[in-house]
């Protein structure tokens, strides 16, 4: 089992950048590969970010590509989202997940965090 908390998240205007944090509880978080979700209101969650746990093999969604920035510390249950030039249109609720090993899917989650990005 893991357990995700997320933090990190406010208010910025245009331009700007925010960093958020994903700590994960449970022995496992260090071969799990994590990824970052967004769901802004009225719209399906969409896949943001994600970074393998073995040689820390990165991808992203093309809107964030170049942007935004995946990362993670295994020595402190911790996987980051580095977030620059934010644009209006990167307002959304983000969550990290972890990847199950047994079903190959993401099955835990963080309860999410507000980015708001302000024009």
């Amino acid at each position: 089992q893991v357990q995700l908390v997320e933090s990190g998240g406010g208010l910025v205007q245009a331009g700007g950048s925010l960093r958020l944090s994903c700590t994960a509880s449970g022995r496992t978080f260090s071969r799990s590969a994590m990824g970052w979700f967004r769901q802004a209101p009225g719209k399906d969650r969409e896949f943001v970010a994600a970074i393998s746990w073995s040689f820390g093999s990165t991808s992203y969604a093309d809107s964030v590509k170049g942007r935004f920035t995946i990362s993670r510390d295994n020595a402190k249950n911790t996987a980051y989202l580095q977030m620059n030039s934010l644009k209006p249109e990167d307002t959304a609720v983000y969550s990290c997940a972890a990847l199950s090993a047994s079903t190959g899917k993401y099955d835990y989650w963080g309860q999410g965090t507000q980015v708001t990005v302000s024009s």
